[in-house]
């Protein structure tokens, strides 16, 4: 769609990475910010350094034209997106690279690679976008299996019908988040659901995951938004009914909204969509006490004005990617029906009472396509669509530049916060890293927050992926201690599978692994991610 190539090993397209005076510049601010890193330029090895086993299994004639067999295609697929996925493809260790890829073009296909995968043994990982930052589409599999394929649905990509009366749409899996756009911006509808991943993250990737949006509240998740879903599994297809609510038992939807994969293949899904909006407003929000700030979001989540941003950065993360020396409210409000006036006046009372300030007025427009921000909200939002290219640049000079979500009720984020940045910051201690931890708030609900944690450190070249999964393993420790949750919006995958299977009932788990092996009774879909294979 865009003419640009996409990165192999890092985030995003070739074209869009960090180069010349944004590379100087951010190197600068890096060394400002920790003066003992080594910020030597590392680069990513060529393709054919790597030592890529062949391939053990061959699609059957009827599946031929679907499959890849292409070194460059398989490494793009034997990883998602995440700092040790980065990191390892930059030191030439990838070592879970499926047998081949298989691109599908209709549901008929999915079905006949599962059938080929059920008969042969062979283990299946549906692919979306590739962006998952939890070993979601890593295939870490053995002997048990004949082979790997990576079924990859990006060629489903359509919006098939749209329901103007009903404001939704039956859309396709593997269409990625703009091409979806574009395909509802004639009927003057949007999903309205922008993760960070949006450009390169598919909607069965956000299904499959039980991914969150940008918004901050109200219909924060992409389960807010889903309909019906069909799937497609070892032992038949599942269609879910099309309602708006229904109290008829348990929700079949929800058994595979964050399923990963493990219990079918998503392959199309009625979305709930909304009318595009036109009245905006933008501000931002000074507080030199953070804590204020805190209670200042509490007070605006649980006022029934749901605004549309409401972004807390703690001092650190303001001034690394706002430049400001105080903690930052990006605030906004939208609407397709009414202008937001009255509600930004609201919300600006609130957060007064609670000692912010407004380094400027509030922005308001009155258009479809023009966000209204302040220059503090610009800063950041510019800085946020380039974390992730960045992310990649400096773990290419030696940093470790690695994010975790959570979320907590409100009671206990302070001590939460407490917990986990000493967690980390010993961590970092014992492994010889010097760096700072930022907060900011991406989910705000009247009952708690979801906290998005920050790690920036000094680490050494070719350890950092152990580094990192030292620091990991003691903030996931920090997370569950005090009554959080492993993740609020990046999924379990198999990064996160020790502690989600101590957060989840354990007579829930038995009851999810009968329900896998109902659905799939030899174990082939995305073993490993979620629950335990069966094998």
């Amino acid at each position: 769609m865009s003419g640009k190539t996409r990165s192999w090993w890092g985030w995003g397209n070739v074209e869009d990475a960090v180069t010349g005076a944004e590379r100087t510049e951010l190197t600068r601010r890096t060394a400002e910010l920790l003066p003992d890193a080594d910020l030597t330029v590392h680069s990513a090895p060529p393709v054919e350094s790597f030592e890529v086993a062949p391939n053990r299994v061959t699609a059957p004639p009827a599946l031929a034209r679907l499959a890849s067999y292409d070194i460059r295609d398989r490494l793009a697929h034997s990883h998602g997106q995440a700092f040790r996925d980065v990191v390892r493809a930059l030191l030439g260790k990838l070592p879970h690279v499926p047998d081949l890829v298989v691109r599908p073009t209709s549901e008929a296909e999915v079905v006949r690679t599962l059938e080929w995968c059920y008969g042969a043994g062979i283990a299946v990982v549906p692919f979306g976008g590739g962006t998952s930052v939890v070993g979601g589409v890593e295939a870490r599999t053995g002997a048990e299996y004949a082979g790997v394929v990576s079924l990859d649905l990006g060629s489903m990509d359509r919006v098939l019908e749209v329901d103007g009366t009903s404001r939704a749409a039956l859309v396709q899996a593997g269409v990625l988040g703009p091409h979806l756009e574009e395909q509802l911006r004639p009927h003057g509808h949007t999903l309205r659901f922008f993760p960070q991943s949006f450009e390169f993250s598919t909607l069965g990737g956000w299904l499959a995951t039980r991914a969150g949006g940008h918004f901050a509240t109200r219909l924060t998740h992409i389960d807010d938004l889903t309909e019906s879903l069909r799937v497609v599994t070892p032992a038949g297809v599942v269609e879910t009914r099309r309602l708006p609510g229904s109290g008829a038992g348990p929700s079949p939807d929800r058994m595979f909204l964050g399923s990963e994969g493990a219990l079918g293949v998503i392959t199309q899904a009625w979305v709930r969509l909304q009318d595009r909006p036109r009245w905006r407003a933008g501000a931002s929000i000074a507080f030199k006490d953070y804590e204020a700030g805190v209670r200042a979001v509490r007070a605006l989540a649980q006022s029934g004005l749901d605004p549309a941003n409401c972004r807390l950065l703690d001092p650190m993360e303001a001034f690394i990617n706002a430049g400001s020396p105080t903690a930052v409210l990006v605030l906004g409000f939208e609407s397709a029906d009414h202008p937001v006036t009255a509600w930004m006046e609201r919300a600006l009372e609130l957060c007064r009472d609670h000692g912010g300030t407004l380094p400027e007025p509030p922005r308001y427009t009155d258009t479809g396509d023009t966000a209204a921000r302040t220059s503090a909200a610009d800063t950041w939002r510019s800085s946020f669509l380039r974390m992730p290219y960045q992310r990649d640049a400096l773990a290419a000079q030696g940093m470790i530049v690695e994010t975790f979500e959570t979320a907590c009720t409100w009671d206990r984020f302070a001590g939460l916060r407490a917990a986990v940045d000493a967690a980390a910051q010993d961590a970092m201690r014992q492994v010889g890293a010097t760096g700072v931890v930022t907060c900011r708030f991406t989910h705000v609900y009247p009952d708690g927050p979801a906290p998005y944690f920050g790690v920036y450190a000094a680490g050494a070249w070719g350890r950092t992926v152990e580094q990192w999964d030292e620091i990991k393993q003691a903030v996931s420790e920090a997370l569950i201690a005090h009554g959080a949750t492993i993740t609020h919006h990046h999924a379990v995958g198999r990064d996160h599978r020790p502690w989600y299977d101590r957060q989840r009932p354990d007579l829930f788990a038995a009851a999810l692994r009968a329900g896998k092996a109902v659905l799939d009774p030899s174990g082939i879909l995305n073993p490993g991610a979620v629950i335990d294979p069966l094998r």
